[in-house]
């Protein structure tokens, strides 16, 4: 891994601090802790942050997550391993991630009125949207 480019957790600290409130926000939402923390592991998954990759595989192996749902997360459309609600907020994440190409189409986000609630769904397309901005910084800047 490259050395860090700039110490933009110092440079930066204010905004970062925004950045990090999100993030304990949504701790204390009522999305399960695993459920978020899935989401930003598939998130990190496509950005490729592996700083972030690590930091979250590791919290999910905290939170009693088996290893073959880990490994298996890549793959979460072909595999049977995840529920109907884990299956929405994933394909919700990769969404938004790919927002680009997707352009958030009706057919990735109606079925997470299925299984979540207004609320939900906002917080969940924060913490998508969160993390997002986290691997950029910790991609840009080398870390």
């Amino acid at each position: 891994m490259s050395n860090l480019r700039l110490p933009y957790h110092e440079l930066s600290e204010a905004a970062l601090q925004g950045l990090r409130s999100v993030k304990k926000y949504l701790e204390q939402s009522s999305l399960d802790r695993r459920l978020l923390e899935l989401v930003y592991l598939r998130v990190s998954q496509i950005n490729g942050c592996a700083f972030c990759l690590d930091m979250h595989s590791k919290a999910l192996r905290a939170h009693n997550e088996s290893q073959q749902r880990l490994d298996a997360l890549a793959g979460w459309h072909a595999s049977s391993l995840f529920s109907a609600r884990e299956r929405a907020a994933l394909q919700w994440a990769e969404s938004l991630t790919h927002v680009s190409q997707t352009h958030a189409p009706d057919a990735d986000y109606l079925p997470l009125t299925q299984h979540f609630s207004d609320q939900e769904i906002s917080d969940l397309t924060f913490a998508i949207a969160n993390m997002n901005a986290l691997n950029r910084l910790a991609i840009g800047m080398r870390q």
